[in-house]
């Protein structure tokens, strides 16, 4: 039976988001396509009607998974500009570290993205360029040329690196956990804040 344009575009989304949502939780290699496909309610041969492979699926899953990190950083804001310190507060904090379904896509596959093809590292690359664009509009006025940009690289590493180690002390020693992302958002608020020497 065949399906409306519109139908199959809805499909399309729904395998997007549901794979985006499984690679969170499980990791790119932990998860298959009939996982994905039977979660989102599909065959796996609606799947590949919409991707030929499973890598392109992944390069879909970062992308629409980047772009929604994007709007829920941004959210709230009502046009007024993005602060660091409430930009640090949201993504260090213990709800999303709790949550991978909807935690960052970027901290969730980073420790994955070296081991799939060169399209996925590129979807990988663009959301941290991103990522990173929006920590350094956040940074003080007054640095030299491209010392915000060295800045804003480091906090985007340090907030993607601190939030995967705070998951993964989480189980075992809470408290740990919480500490990490207490000292990272402080740390790099200092540093975000700092003048110029």
């Amino acid at each position: 039976m065949k399906v409306s344009k519109e139908k199959a575009a809805e499909n399309k989304a729904v395998l997007i988001r549901t794979a985006a949502r499984l690679f969170r939780e499980h990791g790119i290699d932990g998860v298959g396509v009939a996982e994905i496909a039977r979660s989102a309610g599909l065959t796996h041969g609606a799947l590949y009607a919409h991707f030929p492979s499973k890598e392109a699926l992944v390069a879909a899953a970062l992308a629409d998974g980047m772009a929604r990190n994007q709007e829920r950083l941004e959210a709230g804001r009502n046009g007024a500009p993005l602060e660091l310190a409430s930009l640090l507060e949201s993504y260090l904090s213990g709800e999303r570290r709790d949550n991978l379904a909807v935690g960052c896509t970027i901290a969730a596959s980073a420790s994955e993205i070296g081991r799939q093809d060169e399209h996925t590292s590129a979807c990988f690359s663009v959301g941290f360029e991103e990522m990173t664009r929006l920590v350094e509009a956040t940074l003080v006025q007054d640095l030299p040329a491209g010392a915000a940009r060295q800045r804003a690289l480091a906090i985007t590493a340090a907030m993607i690196g601190g939030i995967a180690v705070a998951r993964g002390a989480a189980k075992a020693r809470p408290e740990l956990s919480d500490e990490i992302l207490a000292a990272v958002r402080r740390q790099l608020l200092e540093l975000g804040l700092a003048r110029p020497a």
